[in-house]
């Protein structure tokens, strides 16, 4: 996963008459997932900030003062089973890590894009990111890797080369999900399979989900499109009066954010 420096987004509910209506929102304070300067235990990785105290938002069912009638409104619900994971909070885990060929006890990120998979279905993937792992470096951004797998059986992959069927050295870490708590917190979990989907997650430096992507086991996912992704979410973060059309990459036009001065995009294409 890689993270930005983003805003988070808002959910915004409008209402035609609010002394009719009572809601509740909550919502977590955001944090970076590795706080720079922040010890790791000896369990693992620690990454903290997440979805704690975030609780369903529901509106309660809208009651007319009016007598009822034929023509008068039907009192509803809305219930939201959960809370989306872009916009909100990234959740937060502990684990431990294999990196350089070791269990890694500490580690401090800025920005950081999340790869979530099973090693039997993506270790193209896993090398293709590390391949291009410069590329997010210089944009600020880490990636780290999770699967359902050991830590033990992340060192067996990354101490053999690629031509043998392993992993070879990474320029990335990977974090060992064992108890599959990450891959069902981010919503990639296959609980009768013990396995996770394709998950791929941009996080903000305030920890907060900016992009997130979900494949099915035989879809790969593309570092040019999450290198693409990224550009532009720091680019709307440095630019919150702009968004970004559609295939956007650095040094193409932008576009206002309403009727009127879009029109200077679309007159220009």
């Amino acid at each position: 996963m890689a993270t930005t420096g983003m805003a988070s987004a808002a959910l915004s509910v409008p209402s035609s008459n609010a002394s009719a209506m009572a809601s509740k929102v909550a919502a977590a304070p955001r944090a970076s997932l590795f706080s720079p300067g922040s010890g790791i235990s000896s369990r693992g990785l620690s990454l903290r900030g997440g979805l704690r105290g975030l609780r369903r938002s529901f509106f309660q069912p809208l009651r007319s003062s009016r007598p009822a009638s034929s023509s008068s409104r039907r009192s509803f619900s809305i219930n939201a089973s959960q809370l989306p994971l872009v916009g909100n909070p990234a959740p937060d885990f502990e684990a431990e890590a294999v990196f350089d060929q070791e269990f890694i006890k500490n580690c401090c990120h800025v920005c950081r894009i999340i790869l979530i998979r099973s090693f039997n279905h993506s270790t193209a993937e896993i090398a293709a990111f590390s391949d291009r792992y410069a590329e997010f470096e210089t944009r600020n951004t880490e990636v780290l890797g999770v699967s359902v797998d050991s830590v033990f059986s992340h060192l067996a992959w990354v101490q053999t080369d690629r031509k043998s069927g392993g992993l070879g050295d990474l320029k990335y870490p990977l974090v060992s999900d064992v108890t599959k708590s990450i891959a069902k917190s981010y919503g990639v979990l296959i609980p009768s399979q013990g396995i996770a989907l394709r998950g791929l997650f941009i996080i903000d430096k305030e920890g907060v989900i900016q992009h997130s992507t979900i494949n099915n086991l035989a879809i790969g996912r593309s570092v040019d499109e999450t290198l693409r992704t990224l550009q532009a979410l720091q680019y709307v973060q440095e630019n919150p009066d702009e968004v970004c059309p559609a295939g956007w990459k650095p040094g193409e036009k932008s576009m206002k954010p309403d009727p009127k001065l879009s029109k200077e995009y679309f007159a220009a294409i």
